[in-house]
């Protein structure tokens, strides 16, 4: 190779690269029927270009500006908008602006909703899996009646409603529609026991992921009023032991000699009334706060069950609701306080023996707030004397006074 040749490759190394053709600007003036306008040209999503025309160079370079923005932040994903995507996104911002919510997280929470109603239940099968669920866990037979016959009655109006369709306002609402036999609004204790089985029903619902929250934590119990104490008067007691047949005797006088919760009553074996230690049990299991404890069997009281040292089985009679009414008719007690003998026990107690803290541990209370606040005071000592002296031979002497 000659000199020359290699001084031509070397011109021919050195030699520049050409430039690159500059990139076109965005922004140019066009001319449209005789009219000046500013097109603006950026590629668009998916291929090819989109061109918007401004009649003024300041709006095009605005539009510009927005567009290199939504690149950066976007990608070029964001370049596909329509005009009329842009207006309804502004429009939901708009809408959304008071409420603090974007509109990401406004179909956020839409997508998250639907997705929970789609995996929810119908309130039918959402209740028979509760109930279900009770038996398994080994809750009361009583509990579990009770809540089979409220949800019943809920059933009834939203059985086919999905449990997270199911708004605070239509739960109060029904609440306040519910009556009783004779078409009256049901009283507050009543609607209010109402009220917890919803609630448990939901909570469940809501464990199983049926639902994001339970409705009835937005949904106000009745207002109860608190009224004065009604209880028997030792004349009435004596009437009602002395005209009570055989087999509902034992009933009566336990309850009232004991204070025993009618659900504990109805749950008594005799098998669990000692005879020999002069102590009633109360088994965890048949107690409201399933907690054992046990009731002396006082002098009156052992008196009146002496016959039925013998007995064995369920203390209370069969077809019970039907002979206790039966009894009181026959003892002439035309109105009958609620928890009346309950109540009667737990206030002629205090009066009688003066001792809170017995009384609390005998009603199975696990303080003494609810004894100064209903029986304090509430009946004179003399009458006291009476009701804990009702023997069957003082019974007969008072009924046959009284009439």
């Amino acid at each position: 190779m000659n000199s020359s040749s290699q001084g031509l490759i070397r011109a021919r190394g050195k030699a520049k690269k050409k430039p690159s053709p500059k990139p076109k600007d965005p922004i140019r003036s066009v001319i449209v029927k005789g009219v000046e306008y500013w097109m603006v040209t950026l590629p668009k999503h998916g291929g090819g270009r989109d061109r918007r025309y401004f009649r003024t160079e300041g709006q095009a370079k605005t539009y510009l500006q927005e567009k290199r923005v939504e690149l950066l932040n976007h990608g070029t994903a964001s370049l596909a908008i329509t005009d009329s995507q842009r207006v309804a996104l502004l429009r939901a911002e708009d809408l959304l602006g008071p409420y603090g919510m974007s509109v990401v997280g406004a179909a956020e929470f839409y997508v998250k909703h639907h997705e929970l109603i789609k995996n929810s239940r119908p309130v039918d099968d959402a209740t028979s899996v509760f109930l279900d669920a009770l038996k398994a866990d080994g809750l009361s037979t009583r509990y579990q009646a009770d809540c089979r016959n409220r949800l019943a009655r809920f059933r009834k109006s939203f059985g086919q409603r999905i449990v997270a369709d199911i708004s605070s306002n239509e739960v109060g609402d029904w609440l306040r529609s519910l009556k009783d036999e004779s078409d009256r609004p049901l009283a507050a204790l009543t609607r209010n026991t109402f009220w917890l089985r919803l609630s448990a029903l939901f909570n469940f619902a809501r464990e199983r992921g049926w639902c994001s929250e339970n409705p009835l934590l937005e949904s106000h119990k009745a207002k109860v009023r608190s009224s004065e104490i009604g209880i028997l008067t030792p004349a009435e007691f004596a009437r009602l032991l002395e005209n009570a047949s055989d087999e509902t005797l034992p009933y009566w006088a336990i309850g009232g000699f004991t204070g025993l919760r009618a659900a504990e009553l109805e749950r008594l074996d005799w098998a669990e009334v000692h005879f020999d230690s002069d102590l009633i049990e109360v088994k965890a299991a048949k107690s409201k706060t399933a907690s054992r404890r046990f009731v002396p069997i006082r002098p009156a009281l052992k008196e009146w069950l002496a016959p039925y040292e013998d007995r064995k089985g369920k203390v209370a009679a069969k077809m019970l609701r039907k002979r206790l009414e039966r009894d009181r008719k026959l003892a002439n007690i035309k109105h009958w306080p609620s928890n009346g003998l309950r109540h009667s026990f737990a206030s002629y107690h205090a009066a009688e023996f003066r001792d809170a803290g017995m009384l609390a541990q005998e009603l199975g209370h696990r303080d003494q707030k609810l004894i100064f606040a209903h029986y304090r005071e509430l009946v004179r000592p003399t009458e006291a004397h009476k009701y804990w002296d009702l023997r069957p031979e003082t019974t007969r002497s008072i009924t046959a006074i009284v009439g």
